[in-house]
């Protein structure tokens, strides 16, 4: 939602959350933080300390790097940055975090343009989301990002993400990340387009495959769907 900040002339998004129960009541709103990026899309993910949120924060000074707020006994946490990226930009990217959680284990993967480099980070959390490591790269060089995250049964997680080509063709990339920083190879899952209009790439696991589906633009677009064996992925 966009609210008026302490300057008049200055409108920012804010992060807030509230409950909706079944017959559709909605519970008491909770501001999670004052100031946020645009248009970048918020992930959350459920861990059995409770829930964890994560979103792309604005400074007063334009950094723009990626925070988490955790609900703990009750309570919402303060924001607390993932990495210290340091990416100063005066507009929204359009290109938020995702996470995954098993237990207490939590990972998160997101995209940068700090130090005028693209990068796919990927950081892994094994007290809810309370701190995280530091994170791995795992793109190729040339990420437009809009990532996702899911994790898998040995407790690694495949990551996907968009990798531009040339001109304005991209793939969609796959990728295992361990918790120890290590990954495996890239897997290319399909090819798509750079541009905007292609949207964010989604995976879910389904039995034995990954089933991943991403947009092809157009004069019409298509959603297109995908199954990759698990035991297949490097």
């Amino acid at each position: 939602r966009a609210t008026n900040t302490t300057d008049e002339k200055v409108r920012a998004m804010q992060v807030a959350t509230t409950s909706i129960a079944p017959d559709g009541t909605l519970g008491n709103e909770a501001l999670l933080d004052r100031r946020n990026c645009d248009c970048c899309q918020v992930a959350a993910t459920l861990t059995p300390r409770g829930p964890v949120v994560a979103y792309r924060d604005r400074t007063e000074d334009e950094i723009r790097d990626i925070a988490v707020v955790r609900r703990v006994d009750g309570r919402w946490t303060e924001p607390a940055v993932v990495h210290d990226d340091r990416w100063q930009i005066a507009a929204c990217p359009v290109n938020g975090p995702a996470l995954a959680s098993r237990g207490d284990t939590v990972a998160i993967a997101w995209f940068t343009g700090a130090q005028d480099t693209a990068r796919v980070r990927v950081a892994y959390s094994t007290d809810a989301g309370a701190t995280f490591a530091q994170p791995t790269r795992v793109d190729g060089g040339n990420p437009a990002g809009r990532v996702d995250i899911e994790f898998l049964d040995d407790g690694s997680a495949a990551v996907t993400w968009l990798e531009r080509t040339d001109g304005t063709t991209a793939e969609v990339r796959l990728r295992r990340v361990r918790r120890d920083g290590t990954a495996g190879a890239p897997v290319v899952l399909a090819r798509s387009s750079g541009a905007r209009a292609s949207g964010f790439p989604k995976i879910t696991r389904r039995g034995p495959h990954l089933v991943a589906a991403w947009t092809v633009p157009g004069d019409t677009a298509r959603i297109h769907l995908a199954r990759y064996r698990l035991d297949a992925l490097p």
